[in-house]
């Protein structure tokens, strides 16, 4: 490896050192609570290198949501070789269920956390438009939704709000479980119950027409 290269890993390594401990600071104190010197101190070097980086801490939470939408979005689009839009809607239920538990802190940071979202559009409108990748995802649901509809396999109705429930179901049940507030459930059920959630939302709204299995 020549120099060049050594040291372009090197940045690479140093970003992503920066990015893991500010989400984990953003996650045990709060986005309003952590600085950038409070980072700088965490991975023992001045806050003068986090800003040869990132030009501020909004940059920071900028970039992890944008990545955190990146992966869900990645993985979407693994469905769209599917042609019947029932079944790519199920193969969607496994792969937000599935990114939320593999990726916690990305999901709580994207969905459940209040001040990325604030922080985001508070910013430049150059830097709004670099954000469509934020609501893809949300779009690839709606799109989905009214296909399955044109097709006949869901009653008619108005798009939006049937997108915005089928996505508000399915992070509730998401974030119950990230949070540690299913205790009451045997820890070897939990992926059960997240199942038959699923069916009974879609049995209930759909006239049972749609079953998810994950």
């Amino acid at each position: 490896m020549g120099i060049k290269e050594r040291k372009e890993l090197e940045k690479q390594e140093m970003r992503k050192l920066i990015l893991d401990t500010a989400m984990k600071l953003f996650l045990e104190k709060g986005l309003e609570n952590v600085t950038i010197r409070h980072i700088a101190e965490k991975i023992e070097y001045s806050p003068a290198t986090i800003y040869l980086y990132f030009k501020d801490k909004d940059d920071i939470i900028y970039t992890l949501h944008r990545e955190g939408f990146e992966q869900l979005y990645k993985l979407q689009q693994t469905t769209l070789s599917i042609r019947d839009p029932l079944e790519r809607l199920r193969k969607q239920g496994e792969v937000y269920v599935s990114f939320a538990m593999e990726n916690p802190e990305y999901y709580d940071l994207m969905f459940i956390m209040r001040g990325p979202v604030r922080k985001i559009k508070e910013m430049k409108i150059k830097e709004m438009k670099e954000w469509d990748i934020g609501s893809r995802s949300f779009e690839f649901l709606r799109q989905n939704i009214k296909e399955c509809m044109e097709a006949g396999l869901f009653p008619e109705a108005d798009l939006d709000v049937a997108a915005f429930s089928v996505w508000a179901y399915a992070h509730g049940i998401v974030s119950l479980i990230i949070r540690d507030r299913c205790m009451m459930f045997p820890e070897d059920k939990i992926r059960h119950i997240v199942d038959e959630a699923l069916d009974f939302m879609f049995g209930t709204m759909f006239d049972d027409k749609v079953k998810i299995k994950l």
